[in-house]
């Protein structure tokens, strides 16, 4: 199953097989890694190697540590090893231009999909959000209604990889929303703009018109967008 190693970079080495196994379905979702005994002596490598290797695919999500039980391979990758994500484009000083880019690329297209997969019960959980949106007069929780409203649409396309890459930048969209806010809110109508917008997507989510999803959504982003630039 495994394969002695041989290199300088022994810990790199480890993390490539263990992730080979996993691309190749031999270790799946749940699965109970060896011991770091049985690693040493598959692996042909010195426990500190194999430690290395099991805290960077912890820091990357891939495993979970459960005390007093070893490492297992985890069941859920929905809210792991994407962060670190954020924190790179946050170090790189991402500016606000590429953040709108990323999120039109996404999030118009995500619409258009979901338009297609929305379940009824999706389409009352945006329902009952909307709803919350017009009646709060707190910001902090507009915020995180406006969040949940953009990835409940994002969950209902049934697409994972769209669904991680907006977990994988949810620091830098999360701050997006959060200081485009501010401008907008500082015109109170503009929270009756804002409210209106999400109706007009959720509409277009209910008819499954995808085209309309998709100019709704890029409405609404674009909205948004002149704030954010300003």
């Amino acid at each position: 199953m495994f394969s002695p190693i041989k290199n300088t970079k022994l810990y790199e080495q480890v993390i490539e097989q263990i992730k080979d196994m996993i691309a190749k379905g031999i270790l799946k979702k749940g699965d109970k890694l060896p011991s770091e005994r049985e690693l040493v002596d598959h692996l042909q490598v010195s426990r500190t190697s194999i430690r290395e290797a099991l805290r960077a695919l912890q820091i990357m999500g891939l495993i979970e540590c459960r005390q007093g039980e070893g490492n297992f391979i985890s069941q859920s990758f929905e809210h792991s090893f994407f962060e670190p994500l954020s924190i790179m484009f946050m170090l790189q000083e991402t500016n606000p231009e590429e953040i709108i880019e990323v999120r039109k690329v996404i999030e118009v297209e995500t619409a258009a999909i979901a338009a297609k997969k929305i379940t009824e019960e999706e389409l009352e959980s945006l329902e009952i959000l909307i709803k919350a949106f017009k009646n709060s007069t707190d910001e902090n929780d507009n915020v995180k209604i406006d969040k949940k409203f953009h990835y409940e649409i994002a969950q209902a396309s049934r697409n994972f990889i769209i669904l991680n890459i907006l977990n994988a930048i949810s620091s830098l969209i999360d701050s997006f929303i959060k200081d485009a806010r501010k401008k907008i809110l500082t015109d109170e109508k503009n929270r009756e703009v804002l409210a209106m917008q999400h109706e007009e997507i959720y509409n277009a989510l209910k008819k499954g018109d995808s085209k309309k999803a998709a100019e709704a959504m890029r409405k609404h982003l674009d909205f948004a967008n002149e704030y954010m630039i300003k």
